[in-house]
């Protein structure tokens, strides 16, 4: 059963355009390169933030194991880097979804 894994992130104002631009053009091109996922998407979350804005980003996976095995090998350097450039700019939570059914 394919999995998202979807990942909530609410960015200071200030920090948010560099912090876009950072995720399209850096982060998200490096996690799609570990061969783990099979697509990805970032959107932004619609309404009234205050002092952030907020977007969520999501990565699509073949299965639980596929994704277990992300978060044992790939994940903690990916996360460190992006925690160095905006840790103290960001807020993040993270899901995991499993796929029933695509139309």
């Amino acid at each position: 059963m394919q999995v998202i894994y979807n990942v909530t992130v609410s960015v200071d104002v200030d920090k948010s355009e560099e912090w876009l631009t950072y995720m399209k053009e850096v982060h998200i091109p490096d996690v799609m390169k570990s061969g783990f996922f099979l697509e990805s998407k970032i959107s932004k979350v619609i309404g009234h933030e205050e002092g952030g804005k907020t977007f969520a980003i999501q990565y699509l996976c073949a299965n639980m194991a596929t994704y277990e095995e992300y978060q044992e090998k790939a994940a903690p350097a990916l996360q460190k880097d992006h925690t160095e450039k905006f840790g103290k700019n960001t807020a993040a939570f993270r899901t995991l979804l499993h796929v029933h059914q695509s139309f």
